[in-house]
């Protein structure tokens, strides 16, 4: 027989006050919109109620939401100084030889160039050269394609991320 009740985890999420829940989910996704519509939803009574509900939050951003959801994300091969999660979803880049980087550095500004902003991508166990392939592949997407698969990476990442508040275990 399985358990019905919350992990540990979720049940703390659960039991934030608002202001504390919301800037819980903005550490999971910078969209406010996003956010919102986690936290009317609560309580959550698994873990899979939760990452339906990022799941269809994140189907239902519109463009302006995608943006600011993008704004969180540092570019690939840069992660934010300071930021546990960035290093740790971004390490295939972490050891890749300096020809990588630089090469990572020219396709990231020419996709930002293209498309109006950062190459997101859930890094999360890819290594560097796949990065480099994905967006020199992602490159020659029409914008509709392109937002359509920035908005599943964001998606992959909003699961990955929950999972860990969900998956944390007790102070």
């Amino acid at each position: 027989m399985t358990s019905t009740s919350p992990s540990p985890g979720l049940a703390r999420f659960n039991a934030l006050e608002e202001q504390a829940a919301l800037a819980t989910l903005h550490e999971v996704c910078a969209c406010g919109a996003w956010a919102r519509r986690l936290l009317a939803a609560r309580p959550y009574a698994t873990a899979d109620d939760l990452y339906a509900a990022s799941d269809a939050a994140t189907a239902g951003l519109d463009a302006a939401d995608l943006r600011e959801a993008m704004a969180g994300h540092p570019p690939i091969g840069r992660p934010r100084p300071g930021d546990p999660a960035s290093a740790r979803e971004q390490r295939g880049m972490a050891g890749a030889p300096e020809a990588l980087r630089a090469e990572m550095l020219e396709l990231n500004l020419a996709y930002q160039e293209r498309f109006g902003h950062v190459f997101l991508i859930c890094a999360t166990g890819r290594t560097g050269e796949q990065m480099r392939d994905a967006v020199r592949e992602r490159l020659g997407n029409p914008p509709e394609r392109e937002h359509g698969i920035v908005r599943t990476e964001l998606g992959k990442i909003n699961r990955i991320r929950l999972a860990r508040l969900v998956d944390a275990p007790e102070d």
